[in-house]
C-alpha cells in the first residue's frame, strides 16, 4: 500500500472539501446541490463519530471516509451511517476499501452494531465496494432525490457489526 490511514483533524477540511466539491457540482452521487466551504467541512469533521483520511506518501490527502449518526432517536444509537469518497485519479488502488476497513473496525470498538450506507443510484463502483464489505441491500428508496434534472434512488446497504448480541454499553468515542 502506497499511502497511510489516520484519523482527520480540521487541518484535513480543505483537502476533504477539495476531494467532495466535484461529487457534489459535477455527479448525482451526493445529493447535496452546493459543496460545503473548507469551514463548513471542519465542522462536519469535528462533529463525526470517526473521520479518516488516507494520505499518499507526500502526505496529500487522497481520500476520506466517515461515520455519522443514524438517526437522532436513542434506539438507533448503535447504528451509524458511512460514507467514503475518493480523490479522482486514485480508483482501483484500494483506498476506498482500506478507509472502509479502518473505520468500520473503529466504530465497532467504540460500540456501534450497525454501519448503514446510502448510495445514490447508478453508482456500480460504490455498490460493489460495500458488497466486497460485507455489507447487504436493505431497500431502494425510489425516486427520492431531484438532481441535475432527473429523479433518482437511492440504494440501502447495511453491515452488522460485533455481533447480534446485547450492546455492551453506550458507544464511546475511540
Amino acid at each position: 500500500m502506497d499511502f497511510s490511514v489516520r484519523v482527520a483533524t480540521a487541518n484535513d477540511a480543505g483537502a476533504c472539501a477539495g476531494i467532495y466539491g466535484p461529487y457534489v457540482e459535477d455527479t448525482v452521487v451526493s445529493f447535496e446541490t452546493e459543496a460545503p466551504t473548507p469551514e463548513q467541512m471542519a465542522a462536519r469533521i469535528g462533529s463525526a463519530i470517526r473521520w479518516l483520511v488516507a494520505v499518499d506518501a507526500d502526505d496529500t490527502v487522497i481520500g476520506y471516509a466517515y461515520a455519522s449518526s443514524h438517526r437522532e432517536r436513542a434506539a438507533y444509537r448503535f447504528a451509524c451511517d458511512v460514507s467514503v469518497y475518493v480523490r479522482p485519479g486514485n480508483a482501483g488502488r484500494g483506498v476506498g476499501r482500506a478507509l472502509y476497513e479502518a473505520l468500520l473496525a473503529d466504530v465497532e470498538q467504540q460500540g456501534y452494531r450497525m454501519a448503514c450506507a446510502g448510495i445514490a443510484l447508478p453508482n456500480p463502483a460504490s455498490v460493489g465496494l460495500h458488497t466486497a464489505l460485507g455489507f447487504r441491500p436493505v431497500g431502494t428508496y425510489e425516486r427520492i432525490g431531484w438532481k441535475r434534472g432527473a429523479w433518482h434512488d437511492v440504494h440501502w446497504m447495511q453491515r452488522p457489526l460485533g455481533g447480534d448480541g446485547p450492546p455492551l454499553g453506550e458507544p464511546r468515542p475511540a
